[in-house]
C-alpha cells in the first residue's frame, strides 16, 4: 500500500460523512502563521485558501467550541490529507474533544509525515487518555530529550509526571518534573505551568508548605511575564526573580533572549491548533526585518 492510499484509508475512518461548517467572511488563510501557509503552497491556490480558512477558523473557536473546531479541521483534511499541519491540527482538535484514540493516530501520522517530535507530549497525554500510562511512559522515554526544544521538554516532563500519577507513583511524578527548567529564579513562558505542576505533586505527597511556595512562585512568574489569565507567549522571555524582594517587586530584571522553537497545541501552555498565530508570535514583518 502506498503512503497516499494509507492516508486516504485513515481519513475515511474519521470522516465517513461530513458537511462543511460555515466560514465567516473575515476569516482568511492569512490568519495562519507563515510556516503553516508555506505548507499549503503545495496545493492549488483555491484549495490552499479553503484549507487555510478552515484551519484559521478552528484556531479561532477551539477554546469555546472544540467540536466546531474539529469539524472545520475535518473539512481541511478532506481537501489536504497529506499536509502535515492539517493532520497535526486534526490531532489537536480530536484531543480537545476527548477523542484520544483519534488524536493518537493522527499524531503518529503527523510525526511520520513531518519527522518532528514536537508533539510528543501530546502523544504521551493521548496514551494516558486511552488508559495506557505505561505505554505513555515508554513513548516519552523513546526520544532523547536533549534534542527537543526547551518548551517541548517541559511539556513532556509534565505529561510524564501525569502518567506517573496515573500509576500512583507520586515520588516518581515529582522526579519527572525536576528538570533544569524548574528554576525559581528564572521565568520563561512555560514556567508558570511547570511550577504549578510541581506544586500539585507536592500536595499529593502531603508536603503542603513546599506546595504553597511553588504555587506562589508560579503566580509570581505568571504576573512577571504579564500572562495572568492568558495564554503564555511562546517567545522565550527571561525574568530574574529575586525572592527576597519586597512584595511590590515581582521581578528584578527583564531581558529578552532569542525566540526558540514552539510547540503548537502542546500540553504546556494550553491547546491551540497548529499554524495559528498568537499575540507576540513572530510575524511576517518580523521575519522581513531579520532578512
Amino acid at each position: 500500500m502506498t503512503e497516499e492510499q494509507r492516508m486516504q484509508r485513515e481519513l475515511r475512518a474519521v470522516r465517513p460523512r461530513h458537511d462543511d461548517p460555515e466560514l465567516p467572511d473575515d476569516v482568511t488563510s492569512q490568519d495562519l502563521d507563515r510556516i503553516a501557509r508555506n505548507e499549503l503552497k503545495t496545493l492549488t491556490k483555491d484549495n490552499a485558501e479553503a484549507v487555510g480558512r478552515h484551519l484559521a477558523m478552528a484556531a479561532r473557536v477551539i477554546d469555546e467550541d472544540p467540536e466546531l473546531a474539529h469539524r472545520h479541521v475535518l473539512s481541511a483534511a478532506r481537501r489536504a490529507g497529506r499536509i502535515a499541519v492539517v493532520r497535526e491540527s486534526l490531532a489537536i482538535t480530536a484531543y480537545a474533544t476527548g477523542d484520544f484514540a483519534l488524536a493518537l493516530r493522527e499524531l503518529r501520522t503527523y510525526r511520520r509525515i513531518s519527522g518532528s517530535n514536537d508533539q510528543l507530549p501530546l502523544m504521551v497525554d493521548s496514551e494516558r487518555g486511552v488508559g495506557r500510562p505505561d505505554r505513555a511512559l515508554e513513548l516519552g522515554r523513546s526520544v532523547d530529550r536533549s534534542t527537543l526544544p526547551a518548551s517541548v521538554q517541559v511539556a513532556l516532563a509534565i505529561a510524564m509526571s501525569g502518567a506517573r500519577l496515573d500509576l500512583g507513583e507520586a515520588e516518581a511524578a515529582l522526579s519527572e518534573l525536576e528538570i533544569p527548567q524548574l528554576d525559581p529564579k528564572k521565568a520563561f513562558s512555560y514556567s508558570p505551568e511547570l511550577f504549578s505542576a510541581y506544586a500539585e505533586v507536592l500536595e499529593e505527597l502531603g508536603r503542603e508548605e513546599e506546595a504553597e511556595t511553588w504555587h506562589e512562585r508560579a503566580a509570581r512568574a505568571d504576573a512577571a511575564l504579564g500572562t495572568a489569565g492568558d495564554q503564555p507567549d511562546e517567545t522565550m522571555e527571561i525574568i530574574e526573580i529575586d525572592e527576597d524582594e519586597d512584595e511590590d517587586e515581582d521581578y528584578a530584571e527583564i531581558g529578552e533572549v532569542p525566540t526558540g522553537s514552539t510547540t503548537e497545541g502542546s500540553t504546556a501552555g494550553g491547546t491551540t491548533t497548529a499554524g495559528s498565530t498568537t499575540e507576540g508570535s513572530t510575524t511576517d514583518a518580523d521575519e522581513a526585518a531579520k532578512d
